[in-house]
């Protein structure tokens, strides 16, 4: 099952390591670090233009950064088990 995280972009819902709250986790040193090396090595994607980033989205292949907030994404995660 895919998952959609805004704009055209879909990912493959095994392929989500974690959904997180940009606001919440960038409050650490060691998060913001995270993705300013993620994102110099080019493993990350924005979704949209102008939109304000809201959530972060960890995968195996990288990083997306999404418009839709987290906890839209995560019942939007949780609803695909019932399609199962």
């Amino acid at each position: 099952m895919f998952l959609h995280l805004g704009d055209d972009v879909i990912i493959l819902k095994k392929s989500i390591i974690g959904i997180f709250d940009k606001d919440i986790c960038t409050n650490s040193v060691a998060t913001r670090e995270f993705l300013d090396i993620n994102e110099s090595e080019k493993k990350v994607t924005k979704i949209g233009n102008s939109e304000k980033v809201k959530t972060f989205v960890l995968t195996n292949e990288g990083i997306y950064l999404s418009p839709i907030s987290s906890n839209t994404l995560v019942k939007r995660f949780i609803q695909l088990d019932a399609f199962e």
